[in-house]
């Protein structure tokens, strides 16, 4: 298996408004996915299309090497998911929402129930409030009430729509944790985050989304190489570093009063050094300026992001 999810066209259209706009992912299996894109880039709808919760204008799409359409049934006991939020009885138990929710799968065996509910409720840092209602529950105890819903089972596939939404900065690294270890497990994780820095830390491979379209995807250590990095050198003589630069064919040359900087494009760092100093500048420092996530999902979309939480 080479793709847990991979689609084909896949769109979807509210009346005129096109939501989802021919979309081709590739997620590859035993990886973890980040799922970008600004609100109402389509991130959402697609994850609903993926797991059968809205059907598609057009396109197809497989999970787990399983064509969706015809499989449904027997991949999605496979699959574990968390969309827009948990939904629990509010005057249940942590613990007795979960055997309700595990009672209600007929793939569940019986016997392992009380087992795999203790594991899950562990797995999230739930086990001390696992007697506690759920209309107790702050919001980052209910999001992780619903990770441990998508984990009552072993998953070789998991969907999470913001999973970190709500949780504070513990909350969030464990979750975190939670991830890294299911992907050294090699359960494929396909998460939606606003968390830019997040996906930093866990992800492999990302997916950016603009107004309905895939506008980028692969592994995560490509994306920051593919854009545009810059260098500057400190000097005393900016023009003549400038002039350098020029010679070895470096683009959008600036100077200011002590720094020369360009776009380094397929310039060997290194060599850049070695032709400044032999062309006599004087080199008081020498940067590489590579873009972060951050920078890169802005000059992808366009759009603004919160990278902080």
């Amino acid at each position: 298996m080479t793709a847990a999810i991979s689609s084909a066209g896949l769109t979807k259209r509210f009346g005129k408004q096109v939501v989802v706009d021919a979309v081709n992912l590739n997620v590859p299996a035993g990886s973890v996915y980040g799922f970008l894109g600004p609100n109402g880039s389509g991130k959402t709808t697609t994850i609903r299309i993926l797991l059968g919760l809205v059907f598609p204008t057009a396109g197809t799409h497989a999970l787990l090497d399983k064509d969706f359409a015809a499989s449904a049934a027997e991949v999605l006991p496979r699959v574990g998911s968390l969309v827009e939020g948990p939904a629990f009885h509010p005057y249940l138990s942590g613990r007795a929402n979960l055997a309700r929710l595990d009672a209600a799968d007929r793939s569940a065996p019986v016997r392992t129930a009380r087992a795999r509910i203790g594991e899950a409720l562990e797995r999230v840092g739930l086990s001390a409030a696992a007697g506690k209602r759920y209309r107790n529950y702050s919001l980052g105890m209910r999001q992780r009430l619903g990770i441990a819903a998508a984990l009552l089972q072993p998953r070789e596939l998991l969907v999470l729509d913001e999973p970190t939404n709500g949780l504070d900065p513990q909350g969030t690294r464990e979750v975190r944790h939670l991830i890294t270890a299911l992907g050294r497990d090699g359960v494929t994780v396909f998460v939606s985050s606003h968390l830019l820095s997040e996906v930093e830390q866990v992800c492999s491979h990302v997916g950016v989304m603009s107004v309905g379209k895939m506008v980028w995807q692969g592994a995560l250590a490509d994306l920051a190489t593919q854009q545009r990095v810059r260098v500057q050198v400190r000097t005393g003589a900016p023009a003549d570093a400038a002039r350098v630069l020029g010679e070895l064919g470096l683009a959008e040359i600036a100077t200011d009063d002590d720094a020369a900087t360009a776009v380094l494009g397929a310039a060997d760092p290194e060599h850049v050094v070695a032709a400044l100093v032999a062309a006599g500048v004087g080199v008081r420092g020498f940067v590489v300026e590579r873009p972060n996530l951050e920078d890169v999902f802005v000059e992808l979309t366009g759009a603004g992001f919160d990278v902080s939480g």
